[in-house]
């Protein structure tokens, strides 16, 4: 007996090819023996899946749309064919608009201006500063030249940009001269003190020995190039010799080194290449329908120093021709509201905690957020309150959840705008394009049964070429056959929908359980009082870990710490109750916006004396 289906805003030829396959179905078994291996590993990804075929924890997510083939380069220029006078982009902040054409021409003058300056195909770049224009211009400039963006962490400090720079031997950095408390040019002049007599462009350090130029955005510094000089420099000989250079660029070439946040040691450049990010950007782009909504407006608070920035905002830009409109140059809450308001954005990025930031502005009532159709939640663990509130006070009603690494360029499972709101709280989505994923047990390697937990691993498009210069760490979470060892603790369901559970790392072994935190941060987030709630484990020397819940409460509440314990009663297991309860008005982050856990851990111990 073959169930029927009822399809969900499917293409006729989705439904073609659906009804050629009941008919394959209804042959007897004898005629074709493999078609049972298929339905149990093959889920098609054109519309959400509407048959449970999976029976493990094995996904390869088919698909009709082809893999792009082209460069960066070459997709931004389709699309200013397409739209040369849409805009392209809106930095509120520092007042600058580009259209498709306009940005086109800077994109060549500046790519023309890095050759002039003697950098050529292959050589590194870094970029270190907040979201503003230039950042986004020398990422499809060094991208025109074949030169490798290295995405500096804006917040990094003299010994951490010291470490990033000389470990992919960055020949140039662009930076502004400072960013609030951030003084780039006086903390390059700290690492290389041989800038201030040094010709720009014949830098040469002692401890940076590859580093030639340094170009400020902003101000003219000794020994650094200004932006206008490297826009002013790329002459009629060095845009020939730009567009020469098109023919030989491989779509397989390396084009991004992301540096991972190095929570648990030194930070990994994670490699990425055109076909990397481009596939990514094309594939994300269309399960959240910019590919079908009329003209889709973004605001982007998320910086462009992370992949959800710099592929989920500006190659989904220069992949589908939305418009991406940058709120402020860091993290402003208010000014994002202020933005959807003003320039009638339809789309919203962020964090889990940049949405529980929006959600707890005084004044978010005032706001018209009425254009606003749509958003992603990604970079970090979703719980599943705070998507409801989302949806429920500021109107999102198409949210949608991602799942990813930057390793994985970065988005490997993504909801779909149509997702009950079971599925949009309560898994990040569905498998990508083209992508294979499975749940593997962690010491056995060995696929679990469906929704069974274990460590999610990652096979495709996607996965990156490697840490830059670091072939055992390469080796240590790319298996030979080229999967990709995420680290995180999953479950799948036989649509494909998938459950984060967690970090292996941030598991907390009380006695000798098991406790995956984001299991009881998502239950504490039920607590009407509780705006936020981290949990992490701390040190016990009968247990070995103890759990501590460490608690945002909403503006102008009052509570206790056996209030929070009383609320956990007969709800959540007993050994799943947090020993210690902390409240807090604060969480060290990273500058993505991610809770840094080994060092609220380390907050928490102090505080409690431990």
């Amino acid at each position: 007996m073959i169930p029927r289906i009822a399809f969900c805003s499917q293409s006729l030829r989705a439904k073609e090819v659906f009804s050629r396959a009941l008919k394959v179905l209804h042959r007897p078994w004898k005629h074709h023996p493999g078609v049972l291996v298929q339905a149990r590993r093959g889920i098609h990804v054109d519309s959400p899946p509407a048959i449970p075929a999976l029976t493990t924890s094995y996904v390869h997510g088919t698909s009709s749309t082809p893999l792009l083939h082209t460069t960066v380069a070459e997709a931004l220029q389709q699309t200013v064919e397409r739209w040369p006078d849409r805009e392209a982009m809106a930095f509120l902040q520092d007042g600058v608009r580009k259209t498709f054409a306009q940005f086109q021409q800077d994109v060549d003058q500046a790519a023309a201006g890095l050759l002039a300056l003697g950098l050529k195909r292959g050589d590194r770049l870094g970029m270190w500063g907040p979201n503003t224009y230039e950042w986004i211009l020398f990422q499809f400039a060094t991208a025109k030249a074949g030169i490798i963006l290295v995405s500096v962490n804006p917040a990094y400090q003299v010994q951490e940009v010291e470490y990033a720079l000389r470990k992919v031997e960055c020949n140039a950095v662009v930076c502004p001269t400072q960013f609030k408390t951030q003084k780039y040019c006086d903390m390059l002049r700290q690492i290389c003190p041989e800038i201030e007599s040094s010709s720009p462009g014949a830098i040469k350090s002692a401890r940076l020995p590859e580093l030639r130029s340094v170009i400020v955005t902003d101000s003219r510094q000794p020994g650094m190039f200004h932006l206008q000089d490297v826009m002013q420099g790329g002459s009629s000989q060095y845009q020939q010799q730009l567009q020469d250079l098109q023919k030989k660029l491989s779509f397989d070439d390396p084009i991004n080194i992301q540096f991972t946040s190095g929570t648990t040691g030194a930070p990994k450049g994670a490699t990425l290449s055109h076909h990397n990010i481009i596939n990514n950007a094309r594939y994300i782009g269309n399960r959240v329908g910019y590919n079908w909504r009329p003209h889709t407006r973004i605001c982007l608070p998320v910086p462009l120093y992370h992949c959800f920035g710099s592929v989920g905002g500006g190659l989904c830009m220069a992949v589908h021709g939305v418009s991406v409109v940058f709120p402020s140059a860091g993290y402003d809450g208010r000014a994002n509201l202020a933005a959807m308001e003003s320039e009638r954005c339809t789309f919203i990025y962020g964090t889990p905690t940049m949405y529980v930031d929006m959600l707890g502005q005084f004044e978010l009532g005032k706001y018209d957020l009425s254009s606003v159709e749509a958003g992603i939640m990604a970079g970090s663990p979703c719980p599943p309150e705070v998507v409801r509130k989302v949806i429920s006070t500021m109107g999102v009603k198409e949210l949608t959840l991602g799942y990813g690494t930057t390793e994985n360029s970065p988005v490997t499972f993504c909801g779909n705008p149509t997702d009950n709101l079971e599925r949009k709280s309560e898994t990040v989505g569905y498998i990508v394009d083209h992508l294979e994923a499975k749940i593997v047990n962690p010491t056995s390697g060995e696929v679990v049964p469906l929704g069974m937990t274990g460590e999610i691993m990652i096979r495709g498009h996607c996965v990156m070429l490697g840490y830059w210069g670091d072939e055992t760490k390469t080796n240590e979470c790319i298996t030979k056959d080229r999967w990709y060892k995420t680290g995180d603790i999953g479950s799948m369901d036989g649509y494909s929908y998938c459950r984060i559970e967690g970090r292996i790392k941030d598991m907390i072994i009380r006695g000798g359980e098991n406790i995956y935190p984001a299991e009881i941060e998502q239950f504490l987030h039920t607590h009407p009082k509780i705006i936020e709630a981290q949990v992490v484990g701390v040190k016990d020397h009968r247990m070995g870990e103890e759990i501590c819940a460490c608690i945002k409460l909403a503006e102008g509440q009052d509570c206790t710490e056996e209030e929070i314990k009383a609320y956990c009663k007969g709800k959540i297991s007993h050994f799943k109750i947090p020993r210690y309860v902390l409240f807090v008005n604060s969480y060290p982050l990273t500058v993505t916006g991610k809770i840094q856990k080994h060092k609220l851990s380390e907050q928490a111990e102090k505080q409690l004396g431990l």
